[in-house]
């Protein structure tokens, strides 16, 4: 008799021989300039269940270039496991032919050529477009988001996240978990809270006073007479990673013992399938799912990747759906007796010259708009340089944000913070403002000037590092590596914490980074109250009026070892 590991198993190299050929009339269609919204949809049914997952959108209301991590390292157990594959190593494992619309879509490897080729991706519009043709199918699909919505823009800084809590109103989500929209602080949450239609959900959001749950944990949805319970795990390192004193009255964590308490709950009120909206994080999810009994599917965010085939932990599948409303997943599964039989998976990509825009959706994107366009469509400069973040180190947006700190500013080092989000422009691309505030809008941008001693900042590197490339994946607390700007540096993602920084350079001149000396340093997204200076955003805009042109040399100052 089969066992339900090897029913699941099968049902996984089922998902991946389906998704394989799909992607081989995707790279046929495309090459010919043929692919249509039809091929794109397509999609064979299965059992009595649908989930539509979205996450990581970060207030991308419009279609937008986004390339994907050249250098994404695991660690520990993570190392040279998905989604810890880049380029050659990526399409390799997942079968996909170089130069195609997948390997665009997932990858960097040529990627100026292939954007020219395929154009942008996202927009809320034609994810609307996707969400209602699969309703048109299975009218109960579960519509989940998976958090870093309401965060991430121009309008969405000017409007403190309205503009995208009325987008994804009319999207119809059925529930989310959050991240990055507590960085509007608590009050702020509570109040959007308040006027959701569909809950927000949190069952590691405790309050902090009297250490209790303090969001709804989860919601059992029916679909064809299957119950479903969709448990959510907001970030748990918020604290840590943004400032604490935007929301003093509540604390997270991972809180695994709560997440198999909450499990064995809705367990016991007779629920047939449990889902995880999570913003834990890919290997912080993987760890979890192999420890907390009863999930059985994951729908995992944060670190933004985009995985064309779910990944099985036990009898647990996790399911990674990108960032920046470039994908949507779907998710159809076979329910029986209380248990996930099978299940089939197609990460759609969303090709915003292949969908065709939701009139309504298309609207209100424009209505948002509208009172701020004559900002958001300022040229502040033009780019001779691939502009873009995403990557455990710097990309070329954090060069040119790190130049503009220290020539602005007039320091000897800049940091910028790891954070994934921020789009990307092609080389001949006029800069927006809009352009600029995707890599930097946010409620604590203030650009501070202050002197640090070299071992305060090897500390700092330190401290990062260990946040970052701790094989405990329990023990990633951060994003992605500080950007450093006037300086390089020696790091060994192997070495135990305190020894993977050496090598420290001051740039200009070649000399060591003198431990005792202080520095002239400048940064933002400080987590301290009250720091000062004027707005990242403004600092940078300035410096792009002034130079006009952007053309970037390599950054070759960062050297990895251990990887």
């Amino acid at each position: 008799m089969i066992s339900r590991r090897e029913f699941l198993q099968a049902s996984l190299a089922a998902s991946t021989i389906l998704g394989a050929s799909g992607l081989s009339r995707w790279s046929r269609a495309m090459a010919q300039q043929s692919l249509t919204q039809d091929q794109l949809l397509e999609f064979e049914p299965l059992g009595n269940v649908t989930l539509i997952h979205i996450t990581d959108i970060h207030a991308q209301a419009v279609p937008i270039y986004f390339r994907e991590p050249e250098i994404n390292l695991g660690v520990g157990d993570a190392k040279g496991r998905a989604p810890h594959l880049t380029g050659k190593a990526f399409l390799e494992e997942f079968k996909i032919e170089p130069n195609t619309p997948e390997a665009y879509a997932l990858t960097y490897d040529n990627y100026v050529d292939l954007a020219r080729s395929y154009g942008k991706m996202g927009g809320m519009d034609r994810v609307a477009t996707i969400v209602k043709a699969i309703r048109a199918e299975r009218p109960n699909a579960i519509l989940l988001d998976g958090g870093d919505t309401w965060h991430g823009s121009l309008t969405a800084l000017k409007t403190a996240g309205q503009d995208m809590v009325d987008i994804m109103n009319k999207l119809g989500v059925d529930a989310m978990t959050s991240h990055w929209e507590w960085t509007y602080g608590e009050d702020r949450v509570k109040e959007i809270v308040d006027t959701l239609p569909f809950p927000f959900l949190g069952a590691n959001i405790f309050d902090a006073e009297w250490d209790e749950p303090a969001f709804e944990p989860y919601k059992i949805f029916e679909q064809n007479g299957t119950q479903i319970a969709v448990i959510g795990q907001a970030f748990p390192y918020l604290p840590i990673a943004n400032p604490k004193w935007m929301f003093p009255d509540y604390s997270f964590g991972i809180r695994e013992e709560r997440m198999q308490e909450v499990v064995d709950e809705v367990r016991g009120k007779g629920v047939d399938l449990v889902v995880c909206l999570s913003h834990n994080g890919f290997d912080v999810d993987h760890k979890m799912a192999s420890r907390v009994k009863g999930i059985d599917v994951i729908l995992t965010g944060h670190t933004h990747d985009a995985v064309p085939e779910p990944v099985l932990v036990g009898e647990t599948i996790m399911i990674a759906s990108g960032s920046n409303g470039k994908f949507v997943s779907r998710v159809d599964l076979d329910v029986r007796d209380g248990k996930m039989m099978g299940f089939r998976h197609k990460l759609i990509p969303v090709f915003s010259d292949v969908i065709e825009p939701d009139k309504e959706m298309a609207d209100l994107v424009a209505s948002t708009r509208e009172p701020y366009k004559a900002e958001l469509e300022e040229v502040l400069a033009e780019t001779n340089s691939l502009l873009y973040r995403r990557g455990n180190f710097n990309g070329t947006w954090d060069d040119l944000i790190c130049e503009a700190m220290l020539e602005e500013r007039d320091a000897e080092i800049a940091m910028s913070p790891g954070v994934r989000w921020g789009t990307t422009l092609l080389p001949g691309d006029k800069i927006t403002m809009e352009d600029l505030l995707t890599c930097t809008s946010m409620t604590y941008g203030e650009n501070y000037r202050m002197e640090m001693t070299g071992e305060t900042i090897k500390t700092i590197l330190e401290d990062v590092a260990d946040n970052i490339f701790n094989t405990d994946p329990y023990y990633q607390q951060g994003g992605d590596m500080v950007r450093v700007g006037g300086m390089g540096y020696h790091i060994d993602v192997n070495a135990p914490i305190g020894q993977r920084i050496s090598n420290m350079t001051i740039l200009k001149d070649g000399s060591d980074v003198d431990m005792g000396r202080n520095y002239v340093v400048t940064g933002w997204a400080s987590v301290n109250e009250g720091t000062e200076g004027p707005q990242i955003w403004d600092v940078v805009a300035d410096h792009l009026r002034k130079i006009k042109t952007v053309d970037l040399k390599p950054n070759d100052s960062v050297v990895v070892t251990g990887a």
